[in-house]
């Protein structure tokens, strides 16, 4: 009798247990959701033009490569229109120091409306 007593008792604690987990599971979804930016278009036009670069080559979104992680390039400067077209040149003509010793290799064949693009979806990925 008293192994089903301690049975009930323990079948009650998970199912207590359990109940939490998921409103708090639902609060998290929710929250993660209105920070979604994949929506954005510029997020989308960016996203495309890296994808057809061989900036994947040197850099990842969230981990450091060759070069660093774009979401480390975001969290160091702000999304401004100054820092936009800055750092859209240092794509076209390349770069070195800022990050370390390897040098970024320039892309002269990529205009500077793309790389400006590519520029606001790497600025994005600071909350990511």
């Amino acid at each position: 009798m008293k192994k089903y007593y301690v049975g009930i008792a323990l079948l009650a604690l998970m199912a207590a247990c359990g109940g939490g987990e998921n409103k708090e599971a639902k609060t998290t979804t929710a929250a993660s959701s209105s920070t979604d930016i994949s929506s954005n278009p510029d997020y989308q036009k960016g996203l495309e033009l890296i994808g057809k670069s061989d900036c994947l080559t040197c850099h990842k979104a969230t981990d450091k490569n060759i070069g660093p992680a774009y979401k480390d390039v975001a969290q160091k400067y702000e999304n401004t229109d100054a820092n936009i077209t800055m750092l859209a040149g240092k794509i076209i003509k390349g770069g070195s120091g800022v990050w370390g010793g390897v040098p970024m290799t320039p892309h002269p064949q990529l205009s500077e409306d793309d790389a400006k693009q590519m520029v606001k979806y790497i600025l994005l990925l600071k909350n990511q």
